[in-house]
């Protein structure tokens, strides 16, 4: 007969000492170097970079679960990994080519097709910035706007150099073209990858930078149509229908509006008066 002193049998000990072997083993395996850097870009927590053939050269586009988070010309990787970890707080990696479908919506968007496009990663903008860099993409392919205007169609006059200040935060040029927003003379001014590097891209979409100069030394912001009476920024597609000889040359929204002349409802060239 049993006692009732005998200790109880132990339930489940084989499985539990199974079951440590096997966490033992799984601790003992290495992880795939590239486990990490995928664990944390699915999460959101690091991006992959690669770069990119543009017309000022190449540049580093980076990207990540919520879109493409910036753009930055491609010198020193280390440095341009480490100003990233700066600013966003996270890391980026290097890979060899960007995604095939990424870099045809990349190709889609410098062709000048803005309702094609890739998702573009904004977090950690402001509204107000945010709000700037989506009206600074409506401004087409080819044309250029001061930063009066960009301020007067956000509902901010007089806050130019806000914007100014919002298009220098810009994480993806190119992208968001604040290459099209000018001084309010008409003179091309500062871009974040140089007033070079702004010239070419200009040129590179029929704009000549030297024309715009050039206008600006002459006083003429507008340009208008003797037979539709209408008056234009000088690179607004309906201003570039204008023959030479029904343009008229406008110093002032004043001016124009004096003579007779009506704004364009496709530049708006009145929110700048």
């Amino acid at each position: 007969m049993g006692g009732r002193n005998e200790a109880p049998k132990a339930v489940g000990t084989p499985k539990i000492e199974e079951t440590e072997r096997r966490l033992r083993r799984l601790v003992a395996v290495a992880a795939p170097p590239s486990l990490l850097p995928s664990v944390l870009a699915g999460v959101g927590l690091a991006d992959a970079y690669a770069v990119l053939e543009t017309a000022i050269g190449r540049v580093f586009v980076a990207y990540g679960r919520e879109g493409v988070s910036t753009v930055r010309l491609a010198d020193d990787p280390e440095a341009f990994e480490a100003a990233f970890r700066k600013r966003f707080g996270r890391s980026a990696r290097r890979v060899e080519r960007l995604p095939d479908g990424l870099a045809r919506a990349i190709g889609a968007r410098l062709a000048g097709e803005r309702r094609a496009g890739p998702r573009l990663d904004l977090r950690g903008l402001s509204p107000f910035e945010r709000e700037t860099l989506a009206k600074a993409a409506t401004i087409p392919r080819g044309e250029v706007r001061p930063y009066g205007w960009l301020a007067w169609e956000i509902g901010r006059p007089g806050a130019a150099r806000a914007v100014g200040a919002a298009l220098g935060r810009n994480p993806v040029p190119l992208l968001i073209p604040c290459h099209r927003v000018v001084r309010g003379d008409g003179r091309p001014g500062d871009y974040v990858f140089g007033s070079t590097a702004k010239r070419t891209l200009l040129a590179e979409e029929g704009v000549d930078p030297g024309a715009l100069a050039g206008l600006a030394a002459a006083g003429v912001r507008f340009h208008g149509s003797e037979t539709t009476r209408i008056f234009c920024f000088p690179t607004c597609r309906n201003a570039r229908r204008i023959a030479d000889a029904h343009r008229v040359p406008f110093a002032s929204v004043a001016a124009a509006a004096a003579a007779g002349y009506r704004p364009c409802k496709v530049c708006r060239p009145t929110a700048v008066a």
